[in-house]
């Protein structure tokens, strides 16, 4: 009892020579922990696994940072690929397409055949058909061509009703002289036809034919373009309604309206001529209407035609005013009936469709050599009827 301290303990293993570890450390941690042997023998386990996790979930961490790397690239260069890359292989979404700024706008393309007579100098076009054509939504669409060297000489096909993709297989006839065929060209005007408003331009081709080889047969599609920031000149429009009767044989010229006439025309009015197999068979006139370049004159006119000679008579109605040289010249005309071509052949084929209804429509006005030329050469087109 002379030194303080705790007394030696008899049960104690004495540590072995050469260690530094302290007498009873480790039994006396065991001793007062409170969990079970098994649970600290299970602990360096937990651990290990632990560790395992999240390196695991650091790899793949990383390896999906690498893969989608290549994505982001690829997605950051489809739109300057886009342009070079085909549809089959490379189709974007439609709004980036149309939203994306800088980029060509597409438009339709045209498929048509030219075949030239030295002998007649004569150049057949033949309209085949069109596909992808520029609207929003449908469409009703026709063609208009001429050549630059024929001033005034057009043909309009028929209109087509709801279809982007119109099947035309018309052929009309320009008679251009050899030596005046490196400077023609040649021009098709796609319009979307509209009853009651101007016909909205749709895609347009021009194309010179003194690039042409035109010793051959040639079949090809075209590529279309916008329409043409200024219109032609245009000589006045013609509002008319249109009905027939095949019980009475009863056809009802109603000539409603003209607008777009020129300003210095005076006291217009309309002529109303009915022609039978190319040759004149009766005909009316409406009457002046003074100081108006839009003259409204709602006059009607009756004519008996039966329905066995339907299919052989053509309706002109020519726009005539005063000059200014005082005297009455034509303004215009317009052809209506099978020989007509275009949006009058589509209003006499409603008529005919449609009977006993009254169905009206604007006319642009041709140029009154066109009109006569036009009843002159074209044939006649068999028309189905409606059969009282």
């Amino acid at each position: 009892r002379g030194k303080m301290g705790r007394p030696p303990d008899t049960h104690s293993t004495p540590a072995p020579a050469g260690t530094t570890a302290v007498p009873g450390l480790i039994p006396d941690l065991v001793a007062r922990t409170p969990w079970s042997p098994w649970a600290l023998a299970v602990l360096p386990l937990a651990a290990c696994i632990l560790v395992s996790c999240l390196l695991c979930a650091i790899c793949c961490c990383r390896h999906r940072r690498h893969r989608k790397e290549p994505r982001d690239k690829e997605a950051v260069g489809l739109g300057s690929a886009r342009s070079t890359t085909t549809t089959h292989l490379v189709q974007p979404d439609v709004d980036n397409l149309e939203s994306s700024p800088g980029e060509p706008q597409q438009w339709g393309r045209l498929q048509l055949s030219l075949e030239y007579d030295f002998g007649s100098q004569e150049i057949r076009v033949g309209l085949k058909q069109a596909a992808d054509l520029k609207a929003v939504g449908t469409a009703d669409p026709y063609a208009r061509v001429s050549i630059s060297t024929q001033a005034g000489h057009r043909h309009e096909t028929k209109v087509h009703r709801g279809t982007l993709c119109p099947m035309f297989d018309e052929t009309c006839c320009f008679h251009v002289p050899q030596a005046e065929l490196p400077g023609a060209t040649l021009q098709v005007q796609l319009l979307d036809f509209k009853c009651f408003s101007g016909h909205e331009p749709l895609d347009t081709l021009s194309l010179p034919l003194g690039t042409v080889d035109l010793q051959h047969i040639l079949e090809h599609w075209y590529q279309l373009g916008p329409p043409g920031t200024t219109e032609p000149e245009q000589t006045g429009e013609l509002w008319v309604s249109l009905q027939y009767v095949p019980g009475s044989g009863r056809l009802s010229v109603v000539v409603l309206e003209a607008r777009g006439l020129g300003p210095g025309l005076r006291e217009p009015y309309v002529k109303v001529q009915l022609m039978l197999n190319q040759k004149k068979w009766k005909k009316r006139k409406t009457s002046a209407r003074k100081g108006s370049a839009t003259p409204y004159f709602n006059e009607a006119f009756t004519f008996l035609v039966p329905f066995s000679q339907v299919q052989s008579v053509d309706l002109v109605l020519a726009v005539w005013a005063r000059g200014l040289h005082f005297r009455a010249e034509p303004v215009g005309k317009v052809l209506l009936g099978v020989r007509a071509s275009g949006q009058p052949l589509q209003h006499w084929a409603d008529m005919l469709a449609h009977a006993r209804r009254p169905i009206a429509q604007w006319h642009r006005l041709q140029p009154a050599r066109e009109v006569d030329h036009a009843l002159a050469l074209h044939p006649r087109l068999h028309l189905p009827l409606l059969h009282s």
